[in-house]
């Protein structure tokens, strides 16, 4: 069975920066091509921030291309998600998960949220 553990979420003013952490449990984590999601502020969907292969390649969406970076510790079992530049409309609850929905079934960790505000 999966888990995460999100953290390093807080306030900031814009253009500020903050580096969120998520610990994976499972022999399959450095198999697995993992996620970063977000939920906006009164909206239960979450979309999909940032994605990373096994082998570390990563993908953006275009609204955070070029300010924000995922990576990934396989020994650690731990991926990050290094925002700069960040805006007020980053502001959501951001998680962390296995990428494929098979993997990850109907489970979700409880989030770290992150307010953009001055």
């Amino acid at each position: 069975q999966v888990q995460v553990v999100e953290s390093g979420g807080g306030v900031v003013q814009p253009g500020g920066s903050l580096k969120l952490s998520c610990v994976a449990s499972g022999s399959i984590f450095m198999l697995q091509p993992m996620a970063w999601y977000r939920a906006a502020p009164g909206r239960k969907q979450r979309e999909v921030v940032a994605t990373i292969t096994s082998g570390g390649k990563p993908g953006y969406i275009e609204s955070v291309e070029g300010r924000f970076t995922i990576s990934r510790d396989n020994a650690r079992d731990t991926v990050y998600l290094q925002m700069n530049s960040l805006k007020p409309e980053d502001t959501a609850v951001y998680y962390c998960n296995f990428l494929k929905s098979e993997v990850r079934g109907d489970y979700w960790g409880q989030g770290t949220q992150v307010t953009v505000s001055s």
